[in-house]
């Protein structure tokens, strides 16, 4: 399993237009992914409500974890998506 650590920098955090870029590139994929705040409990990165549902703010530390081939990728790439301002 693959795994990345990232603060998230939007001013929005992982709401609304970056929420929604998120979940699309996470649906993308074959492979199971999920998005954690903090040491909380990870949800399905592909369900927006359950992404919305974590309430992460510009500062938050996400997990993001994924497993299967390309996980390494879609994981780079998730996290560019959290942390772009």
């Amino acid at each position: 399993m693959a795994q990345r650590q990232v603060t998230v920098e939007s001013e929005v955090g992982l709401h609304a237009r970056p929420a929604a870029t998120f979940v699309q590139t996470a649906a993308r994929a074959s492979l199971d992914v999920t998005v954690a705040k903090g040491g909380g409990e990870p949800v399905n990165a592909k369900s927006i409500l359950a992404v919305l549902s974590l309430d992460v703010r510009q500062g938050d530390t996400v997990m993001i974890k994924a497993e299967g081939e390309g996980a390494d990728e879609l994981l780079d790439e998730l996290a560019l998506i959290a942390s772009a301002p």
